[in-house]
């Protein structure tokens, strides 16, 4: 006895397409409960993360850019999603600075430079701190001596500075740039 199956293309393409699918939810699924895709809860400051957040949360003691504290729309050619940004620089930064608050041309700065950009929503809500922190020597430190931090103004972590800036460096590393700060080129 010969037993006739009919096959039905609808349910074989259904399987068709799940068995594509199935490894690539159960690899996503993985990484997920592995820590290795990002979640969706906020990373609180910790370590580093937290010293950098301390740092720029200290507001005496700073020069501002061109000696004004005023907001500046964002450069055409910033990486930051945050309209507007004001910048300051700890007294051993601002050692580096002319007497109308700008950057030197040719400046190197030194250890223990701290370089706070506040990034802001819009005219009054700030968003996060773009930090920078001469600290040669420094786990979290580049190669040129430089802690990155990238912190919300929540506490939370943005990028941590154990990645040592790989999302900022290319950047800031563009024509123009004196020792990553683009300041100068974008605000003359």
């Amino acid at each position: 006895m010969k037993i006739n199956i009919k096959r039905n293309p609808a349910k074989l393409s259904l399987i068709t397409s799940m068995n594509k699918i199935f490894p690539i939810l159960t690899f996503l699924l993985i990484c997920i409960i592995n820590g290795l895709m990002p979640s969706c809860t906020k990373e609180e400051a910790t370590g580093t993360d937290k010293e950098l957040l301390n740092l720029a949360q200290a507001t005496t003691g700073f020069t501002w850019y061109k000696k004004s504290n005023i907001l500046l729309a964002k450069s055409n050619a910033s990486g930051h999603s945050e309209a507007f940004l004001k910048t300051r620089f700890n007294a051993v930064a601002a050692a580096k600075l002319d007497a109308g608050g700008k950057l030197v041309d040719g400046t190197s700065f030194p250890d223990g430079s701290l370089i706070v950009k506040e990034l802001y929503k819009n005219e009054s809500t700030l968003n996060r701190y773009a930090i920078l922190y001469k600290k040669a020597g420094h786990p979290d430190a580049d190669a040129k001596g430089w802690v990155w931090g990238y912190v919300n103004a929540d506490g939370s972590v943005a990028a941590a500075a154990s990645q040592k800036g790989a999302g900022c460096a290319g950047c800031h590393s563009q024509s123009g740039n004196i020792d990553y700060i683009l300041m100068k080129k974008f605000f003359p």
